[in-house]
């Protein structure tokens, strides 16, 4: 089992009446998540506390015998994609639980119609860890000297929809291509990766990752405890604008155990042999 050390925090900003962000720190379940929420009114405050809790319970009820219509919606008695882990598998079935959840839910409330949340996830297990996404929440790795993101960004610009020279990239680039609960279905993108002692996880909302540069992060998670990394982070975004949201999550990899470093049959190589990509529909 990975030993690790995190820490969240979440803060409304100075301009925002509240917070639509999310974040789940379960150290039992090695789960970590973070959803910021869209919507009127309070809907997407429901949304994103709809998808943590939604993940919380799909995890810690996986051992329990579900219902038969549950474990086919969730994808659990559809034939698993070879090029995933089963515990990649299970994370992917998580999130779309979360996803019928908040779908279901605004279908109920003419309020709540149209909510909907990104959703940022990071699973360790005795092998690694695995990361996956919808929307703009981003995570990050720290490995040595070096930070890159393991999740997709899904907005207009990133899927390069517009250009952010043109008016058009500068005004909607930002609006997201995915999110939980808009549709009947999602689609997530999953990252399987390696991990050493020393490696450090950072998963945030777009309210930190618009104004603290990922050089930045890695400078100050590198050198704090979790706790303190984030205190820092979430103060720097509000020193900047504090124009939205702010919500962070480090981790600290301790110890990775006898079993990390597996190598798996369908990874893709994305940095020096380190960690492995796949994207999943």
């Amino acid at each position: 089992m990975m030993v690790v050390e995190a820490s969240g925090l979440t803060d409304k900003g100075k301009e925002r009446a509240n917070n639509e962000d999310a974040l789940l720190v379960d150290d039992q379940l090695q789960l970590y998540v973070v959803a910021d929420g869209m919507g009127g009114h309070r809907a997407g405050e429901v949304a994103s506390e709809l998808v943590v809790r939604s993940m919380s319970g799909f995890f810690r009820n996986s051992g329990r015998v579900a219902r038969s219509r549950e474990r086919e919606e969730d994808g659990e008695e559809v034939p698993s994609d070879p090029t995933l882990s089963a515990e990649a598998g299970r994370l992917l079935a998580g999130i779309r639980r979360a996803n019928r959840a908040v779908y279901v839910q605004a279908l109920s409330n003419d309020e709540w119609r149209g909510m909907g949340s990104t959703v940022a996830a990071v699973r360790f297990t005795d092998r690694g860890m695995i990361a996956a996404n919808v929307g703009d929440s981003p995570i990050w790795l720290v490995h040595g000297d070096r930070i890159e993101m393991l999740s997709v960004a899904h907005t207009v610009l990133s899927e390069g929809l517009v250009s952010e020279r043109e008016e058009a990239g500068r005004r909607f680039g930002r609006i997201l291509t995915r999110a939980i609960g808009v549709g009947e279905t999602v689609r997530a993108d999953i990252c399987e990766a390696q991990c050493f002692a020393g490696d450090v996880v950072v998963i945030g909302s777009d309210g930190l990752s618009n104004h603290v540069h990922p050089d930045e992060i890695m400078d100050v998670v590198r050198g704090d405890s979790p706790a303190s990394a984030c205190r820092l982070l979430v103060d720097l975004a509000n020193r900047r604008a504090g124009d939205d949201n702010i919500t962070v999550i480090v981790i600290k990899v301790k110890n990775v155990g006898r079993r990390a470093g597996f190598v798996s049959r369908f990874a893709t190589t994305i940095t020096a042999g380190l960690r492995r990509l796949v994207s999943k529909a």
